[in-house]
């Protein structure tokens, strides 16, 4: 019997080659427009994906000069809105706060993708019909069957499910691959980063 980390990495091995890159070059190309017409970006997770979105808004901010934010990054703003709105409105009010318009998108990185009638990730899943509203692009990279987010995407990159077992891990862990393919992506990417500039 092959040992748990030799399975986790042949896992992942599978879960890259099943990986469908043209949704990922829909992503690039969705977001090199919104960049390229002034439009701003809002990365949205919950749990282990609101980490990721703050590490994705430096590396799209400073990678690819595209402006760039995340409700997670202010936690004084984000539980005020949790204790005084509710959990359900906590991103959607946030945005309305940002004057989320037509030239902007939002990100969302989440294992499921949302669903209403689940009652899960419901302030993904606002946030979404916000965007919708206004016109603002709506982009995911999510698990799963892609939830909410696969819906009402312009486009989605969902990450194969390998092993049931470990949908989670395997989700958050390629969502940062996919983010890190983006922002190093010819059509995004802007900036030399430092360690491939030390040396040359």
């Amino acid at each position: 019997m092959k040992n748990f980390s030799r399975n986790y990495l042949d896992e992942s091995i599978e879960l890259i080659q099943k990986l469908d890159e043209q949704s990922i070059e829909r992503l690039a190309q969705g977001l090199s427009e919104c960049r390229e017409k002034g439009g701003r970006l809002f990365i949205l997770g919950v749990g282990g994906s609101a980490g990721h979105a703050g590490h994705a808004v430096n590396d799209f901010r400073k990678i690819c000069g595209f402006e760039a934010y995340a409700p997670t990054d202010n936690v004084s703003e984000l539980t005020a809105r949790i204790n005084d709105e509710g959990w359900e409105s906590c991103y959607s009010e946030w945005l309305k706060g940002s004057h989320l318009r037509a030239s902007d998108a939002i990100l969302v990185f989440s294992v499921g993708g949302g669903s209403r009638e689940k009652n899960v990730s419901t302030n993904l899943v606002r946030a979404m019909d916000l965007a919708k509203e206004v016109n603002a692009k709506v982009y995911s990279i999510v698990g799963k069957d892609g939830g909410y987010a696969k819906e009402v995407s312009d486009a989605c990159v969902v990450i194969p499910v390998i092993s049931k077992d470990r949908i989670t891990p395997h989700t958050e862990g390629f969502c940062a691959v996919v983010w890190h393919l983006l922002v190093s992506h010819p059509l995004l990417k802007s900036t030399q980063t430092k360690w491939e500039s030390v040396g040359r």
